[in-house]
């Protein structure tokens, strides 16, 4: 099915990621750090460490740091004890946000959320409010060029729920956040590796901003992003810019 066009979006956003590798590294740190604790430092057993460590190879994090977080989370060493807290806001136009923290004082936290949002023409939201506009999947994005019907095959067999063909070619696979190892490790085995992979918070449905409003609506998404404690930021903005 056609579906709408993010290729664009999806550059800029990986582009802005590395021109931040040094807030990157500290992102993936705490999230090995809080899988290794709730789920042990075995990879065998742990899909969220092996998720985790997945995304410290993709920014090219040296194995020593990976090694060491995880002897921090399990006790190894003494480290800091994060804990992860979600926040959910409306941005410009009423475009819907979430933000995912990890953090040592949520005290400090919400009051930065909190300040981002008001500071910046958005308003934070209760518990709720705006996630049961998003579902929590597993989502892999290939290239324009990249073969649809390889694609669709290899991952409906896998267990994906959904393959979607952008306008610009971009393909998207959609899978249950449960079976999203699966589905990559099948993809990746047939020579299909994705420019995204990840599990995720996925808009059911955007809003379109363009012009000023859109201009606004990135202003706001970088500040809540640059925030030391947090982790990810979802919306359902799509962006013209």
């Amino acid at each position: 099915m056609a579906g709408h066009s993010k290729w664009a979006n999806i550059q800029h956003r990986k582009g802005r990621q590395d021109e931040k590798r040094q807030r990157v590294w500290t992102r993936v740190m705490r999230e090995i750090m809080v899988a290794a604790r709730m789920g042990g430092g075995d990879l065998t057993t742990n899909p969220r460490l092996r998720l985790a460590i997945d995304k410290a190879k993709a920014a090219n994090m040296p194995s020593e740091n990976v090694k060491y977080g995880i002897a921090k989370a399990t006790g190894s060493l003494e480290g800091v004890h994060y804990e992860e807290v979600r926040y959910e806001g409306y941005g410009i136009g009423g475009a819907a946000i979430i933000i995912d923290c990890m953090t040592d004082n949520k005290v400090r936290t919400v009051a930065e959320v909190r300040h981002a949002f008001s500071k910046h023409g958005g308003n934070m939201g209760t518990e709720g409010s705006v996630a049961f506009q998003f579902k929590h999947c597993g989502q892999l994005i290939y290239a324009p060029g990249v073969s649809e019907d390889k694609v669709m095959e290899l991952a409906l067999d896998a267990g994906a729920d959904d393959v979607i063909t952008d306008e610009d070619g971009a393909i998207e696979v959609l899978t249950p956040y449960t079976d999203f190892e699966k589905v990559k490790n099948a993809l990746e085995a047939a020579g299909l590796v994705a420019e995204v992979a990840e599990v995720t918070m996925r808009a059911e449905n955007t809003i379109e901003l363009s012009g000023d409003d859109a201009q606004k609506m990135q202003k706001l998404l970088d500040i809540l992003e640059d925030l030391d404690d947090t982790q990810d930021v979802f919306h359902n903005a799509a962006l013209s810019l």
